[in-house]
């Protein structure tokens, strides 16, 4: 996981979105992961702003936009879910 997250903290850059200066479609593709960056942290103990800072400013500068902050899952909801899946199908 740390390995694909720094790969993509190096793709990004010091750019504001992976396209560069505007907003784009692999900004669009990539932002709804980062609502599991709270559930790396819980069970893998992968801290993303450790990992990957750049990475996670951009994370915020896309759910600064209407659509994105609309659109993205909760990440506290998120982790509830995995560990409702967890407990249902018996996963350590």
């Amino acid at each position: 996981m740390v390995q694909a997250l720094t790969t993509l903290e190096a793709e990004l850059g010091d750019r504001d979105y992976f396209g560069g200066e505007a907003f784009g479609f692999v900004d669009v593709a990539l932002v709804p992961f980062t609502a599991w960056f709270h559930a790396y942290e819980k069970f893998g103990g992968v801290v993303a702003e450790e990992v990957c800072p750049r990475l996670v400013a951009w994370a915020h500068r896309c759910k600064e936009r209407d659509s994105v902050a609309m659109a993205i899952a909760d990440p506290h909801k998120l982790y509830d879910f995995v560990l409702y899946l967890k407990q249902k199908f018996g996963a350590k």
